[in-house]
C-alpha cells in the first residue's frame, strides 16, 4: 500500500461495477465470444484486452475494426446489449466479497456507482445483484458526455455525493476506468480483472475480500 494512502481516508468512495462489483465479465465474455463465433472468428485474450472496460460504443467500435466492418458501430452496439443483457439477467453473481465491502464502506462515507455501461443495462446488473437500493447516486455511460477514460463520470459522481475528486477514492477493476479515475484527480484502489496490467493506484489487491485493504478501511 502506498504509504500516503495509510495516513488517509476518503470523503466519498465510487465505484465502477462491470468487474468489480459484479462477475459480470464472463458474461460479456460469453456475449463477446457469440459475437465473434457468428463471424468465424476466435475470440481469446488479446481480443478481449481490447474491448474490456470500454462503454459498449467504443468496444463496438474496436470490434468493428476486428471483424472488418466498417461503419457497423451502431448495428454492433444493438448486438452486444441484445445477448449480454439476457446473460447478465440470468447468469451474473455478486463478486465475492462486494456486498460486504460496500456496506462497510456506506456506513462510514457516501458512496456511488459510476459504470461504461447504458443505463438500462446497469439497471439490469444491479438488480440482478442486489444492489438496486443501495447507491444514491448512479452514473451511467449514456449520461455524460464522455465515457471512461474520460474522467466526466467520476467528476459528476463526486459532484452529486457533495465531495471534490480530490477528496475521494474509486475502485476499479480495468485500465480503462483507472484512467478515469486518475484523471478525474481520484486516489485508486485497483482489483484487476487482467492481472498484467500495470495499474497507476495507491493499492492493487487480488479481491474485494483482501485483509489489507478491509483492515485500513476499518481505521477510516
Amino acid at each position: 500500500m502506498n504509504f500516503t494512502l495509510l495516513d488517509w481516508s476518503p470523503s466519498a468512495v465510487v465505484f465502477d461495477c462491470d468487474g468489480l462489483l459484479m462477475d459480470t465479465e464472463p458474461c460479456w465474455t460469453v456475449a463477446e465470444t457469440q459475437m465473434f463465433a457468428r463471424r468465424g472468428l476466435p475470440f481469446g485474450p488479446e481480443q478481449k484486452a481490447k474491448v474490456i472496460g470500454k462503454s459498449v460504443a467504443a468496444a463496438s467500435e474496436a470490434m468493428a475494426v476486428m471483424f472488418n466492418e466498417p461503419n457497423s458501430g451502431p448495428a454492433l452496439i444493438e448486438e452486444q446489449l441484445e445477448l449480454v443483457t439476457d446473460v447478465i439477467a440470468t447468469q451474473a453473481e455478486a463478486m465475492p466479497g462486494a456486498h460486504e465491502l460496500v456496506k462497510l464502506i456506506a456506513d462510514k462515507v457516501p458512496v456511488a456507482v459510476a459504470s461504461n455501461s447504458p443505463r438500462s443495462l446497469l439497471e439490469v446488473t444491479l438488480r440482478r445483484g442486489g444492489f438496486a437500493q443501495v447507491f444514491p447516486v448512479v452514473i451511467a455511460a449514456d449520461e455524460v458526455g464522455n465515457p471512461k477514460p474520460a474522467p466526466d463520470m467520476y467528476a459528476r459522481a463526486c459532484e452529486l455525493l457533495g465531495f471534490s475528486p480530490e477528496d475521494s477514492l474509486a475502485f476499479e477493476d480495468s485500465m480503462t476506468g483507472a484512467r478515469a479515475a486518475r484523471a478525474a484527480g481520484m486516489k485508486l484502489v485497483a482489483v484487476p480483472t487482467l492481472e498484467h496490467f500495470d495499474f497507476p493506484a495507491e493499492l492493487v489487491v487480488t479481491s474485494l475480500q483482501s485483509p489489507q485493504l478491509r483492515n485500513w478501511i476499518g481505521a477510516w
